[in-house]
């Protein structure tokens, strides 16, 4: 298995302004990722993280942008930071010019230009502090493994007709309480015509009418790391996008690692049933700007999952749920009918994935869903605006209360593979209620029980 790169790394200096005379006090700290090893004599690519500060302008830490490191093969690294000031977009653009008579001198400074909205807005040039830096930045090279979450983001679509496969990401601003929804989906219809990519972008505000913009239908752009459509992509650390009246830069940071699996390990290994959902990583943190007509959503370090479907098409009635329940616990629950004859007629089968204290319950997917020897089995009792699971598994039961309110629920439409079309009533503000027993002598006791006010993602979906 291969390793990436990743360090850190700070620079002073100063930059004058367009209109000014004197130049202003400018210092950057970056955190600077790259998924292959950094070797000197080739050119690496790497993404960028960090703070911008310039005296009396801008102190922006959600800075982002790319890095080209080429010392050998180019002569150069070029620096591409994107920032934000009041609103307006700046960007940093400039290189270190790599001269082999002054390798020290020419590796440690960073002329660069600074535009605004597209226009130059100055001129400057960092300087990287040999005494106070050096030793730090050396200490700061680290050479990790790929994020097990990041081999899950890699499309799995093989040219096949009748699939459909989902990148949906979910979050929640914990400082204004505004839900987001970003979902990227590849369809591929069932008659063999050409495979399209196709989504959208929603935004729940606590006082306010949800807002959505889709973007799409176009030809899908194979892409190795995940989703990827004209200006729109979801791949390992970030996601980013413009679809009508708004525009997105996000990174993101797995905090949780280990792969949930919400249906069985393998039906997303091995494809045998209609569809099967996956949390690549069940808790990550978000940060960077969804800018709209009128305001601007910041966030810095926000909960959230990216989750992945791959199947042939949305059930014929279903419910999902992704409650972040704090302390690092997680709950996921998708409760579906499949549209497949014989299994049509069933009640909901119910996938319930518990992860808590580092442990996740039920230990196998199927147990919920099938039961085991007659036990265990979990029911959904599925409508708006309130749904709800109820089971056993292993000594203990579980009681999940869902509600959707109609001001904060979106309806879309979605488009099967096969034409046929379904509707799902989404939620990123959503309440539920969530109560855990464990089985006692004479009885039941309570382990552990939450409440989410606002804070639950959920989803019903019909046809």
């Amino acid at each position: 298995m291969s390793r990436g790169t990743t360090f850190a790394e700070t620079m002073l200096g100063t930059v004058r302004l367009v209109g000014e005379d004197a130049s202003r006090p400018m210092r950057i700290d970056l955190d600077v990722r790259s998924d292959e090893v950094m070797l000197l004599h080739r050119t690496t690519d790497a993404r960028v993280t960090g703070r911008v500060r310039i005296t009396g302008l801008a102190d922006d830490p959600y800075a982002t942008g790319e890095l080209e490191i080429s010392p050998l093969a180019r002569r150069r690294i070029r620096y591409h930071i994107n920032f934000t000031v009041e609103g307006r977009r700046y960007v940093l653009d400039g290189w270190k010019s790599i001269a082999p008579s002054r390798p020290l001198k020419s590796m440690t400074v960073l002329p660069f230009t600074l535009f605004a909205e597209g226009e130059t807005a100055g001129h400057g040039t960092l300087r990287f502090p040999l005494t106070t830096g050096l030793l730090p930045f050396l200490g700061s090279f680290r050479f990790p493994k790929p994020d097990k979450a990041d081999r899950h983001l890699v499309p799995r679509w093989d040219g096949k007709p009748g699939r459909t496969e989902v990148w949906y990401t979910t979050i929640t601003d914990p400082e204004t309480r505004t839900g987001l929804w970003l979902h990227h989906e590849l369809v591929a219809p069932s008659d063999g015509s050409e495979a399209y990519a196709h989504g959208w972008v929603a935004l729940y505000p606590p006082d306010g009418p949800v807002r959505h913009a889709r973007f799409g239908p176009q030809p899908w752009e194979p892409n190795p790391r995940g989703f990827a459509a004209d200006s729109i992509s979801a791949g390992p650390g970030e996601l980013t996008g413009r679809a009508g009246e708004f525009a997105w830069k996000l990174t993101e940071r797995h905090e949780d690692r280990t792969p949930l699996y919400t249906f069985p390990r393998w039906s997303w290994r091995r494809e045998l049933l209609p569809a099967a959902q996956i949390l690549p990583a069940p808790r990550s943190s978000y940060s960077g700007t969804v800018a709209y007509d009128g305001g601007e959503l910041r966030l810095a370090g926000a909960p959230g999952a990216t989750a992945r479907i791959y199947g042939h098409g949305n059930a014929r009635r279903w419910a999902w749920l992704h409650a972040d329940l704090g302390d690092g616990d997680v709950l996921e629950v998708v409760a579906a009918v499949s549209t497949r004859p014989g299994l049509r007629r069933l009640p909901p089968l119910v996938f319930l994935r518990l992860r808590k204290d580092g442990r996740t319950w039920p230990r196998r997917a199927e147990r919920g869903a099938i039961g085991w020897a007659g036990f265990g089995r979990f029911r959904a009792d599925i409508g708006l605006p309130e749904w709800t699971v109820i089971g056993t598994a292993g000594g203990r039961r579980i009681r999940v209360s869902v509600t959707q309110p109609e001001d904060r629920t979106l309806a879309l439409d979605y488009t099967d593979p096969d034409g046929s079309p379904a509707v799902c009533r989404n939620s990123e503000s959503a309440d539920a209620h969530i109560v855990l027993e464990r089985r006692k002598q004479g009885g039941w006791q309570t382990e552990a029980e939450w409440s989410l006010v606002g804070t639950a993602h959920a989803e019903v979906g019909t046809r």
